[in-house]
């Protein structure tokens, strides 16, 4: 079974900093990229942030600057650090296995981030 559990979200003022994990269930997943996904209410779900086996990053033109995704195989997991935190990045974050650019397994839970004074 596959499992993919976020954590590391919160409330947050503007300007300020989180740092999101994404632990993932099967060691294989170390030769794939992984991504994070965010989704706010009324929104489709967006990709924000990618990163290869070989440690190519790409990301939303939106994060671009602020938000730093990196990887650790040995642990089995993923991390995303945003700095810089904006109202409009408040959202629900999930992580996957991405395959052509889209989640391949079945959503997490995801860890709510809230950006607010």
């Amino acid at each position: 079974q596959v499992q993919l559990v976020e954590s590391g979200g919160g409330l947050v003022q503007p300007g300020g900093s989180l740092r999101l994990s994404c632990a993932y269930s099967r060691s294989i997943f170390r030769l794939h990229t992984m991504g994070w996904y965010r989704q706010a209410p009324g929104n489709q779900r967006e990709s924000v942030a990618g990163i290869t086996p070989g440690g190519t990053t790409n990301y939303a033109d939106s994060v671009k600057g602020r938000f730093t995704i990196s990887r650790d195989s040995a642990k089995n997991m993923v991390y995303l650090q945003m700095n810089g935190l904006k109202t409009e990045d408040t959202a629900v974050y999930y992580c996957n296995v991405v395959v052509d650019g889209r989640g391949r397994f079945p959503w997490g839970q995801g860890t709510q981030v809230t950006v607010s004074l």
